[in-house]
């Protein structure tokens, strides 16, 4: 799950932390409720962490990549607890979770097999009732073009709700915007 080094440049700017604060997290989790206790699936360089602890009292974020986990340790130890892993295979207890979030992550899953895996994890650690939401990019020349040498596997939104569907989630609504998409999805 690897970024070239401009993606890396842009993901931990404050411009990007300044577009996803004010823009992408906001919109993706319109009228979502995230409880008590979220987890953020690949906080990267933990440019939602400020904008999600103000949505809910307890914040955990489970990172694959042991540097970024390092650094968001050091930067974010008072908001954020940090478990390393993967999202594919959780190293959680079942129905922990009164939300699971994900944003512009899920195209650095390396397959949809991968993605699908997941989504089935996001279910377990969810409580029943338990909301799954999130943002990705939209497939297009200009995605591909940011993403050269990276793991880049877009999530086409017309497949998602039957993905989340077979899966086990219900009450499934995703929104299209002009270069990205959002998500929600329940437990039940």
């Amino acid at each position: 799950m690897g970024m070239n080094i401009f993606h890396q440049l842009c993901c931990r700017s404050s411009v990007w932390e300044r577009v996803t604060a004010t823009r992408i997290v906001p919109w993706a989790l319109r009228e979502v409720e995230l409880g008590d206790k979220a987890l953020e699936v690949g906080p990267g360089y933990g440019a939602n962490v400020r904008t999600l602890r103000e949505r809910t009292p307890e914040l955990v974020g489970l990172e694959i990549d042991p540097k970024l986990a390092a650094r968001l340790r050091t930067r974010h130890a008072s908001e954020l607890r940090v478990i390393d892993g993967d999202g594919t295979a959780m190293p959680l207890p079942d129905k922990e979770f009164s939300s699971v979030v994900c944003f512009t992550m899920l195209h650095h899953v390396p397959s949809p097999g991968a993605q699908d895996e997941l989504f089935a994890e996001a279910l377990r650690v969810l409580r029943p009732g338990g909301v799954f939401a999130g943002s990705d990019g939209l497939n297009s020349p200009a995605f591909r073009l940011m993403h050269l040498g990276d793991t880049c596997v877009p999530v086409p939104p017309a497949t998602l709700a039957d993905r989340l569907t077979r899966i086990g989630f219900t009450d499934i609504e995703i929104d299209t915007a002009p270069t990205m998409f959002r998500f929600r999805a329940r437990r039940p």
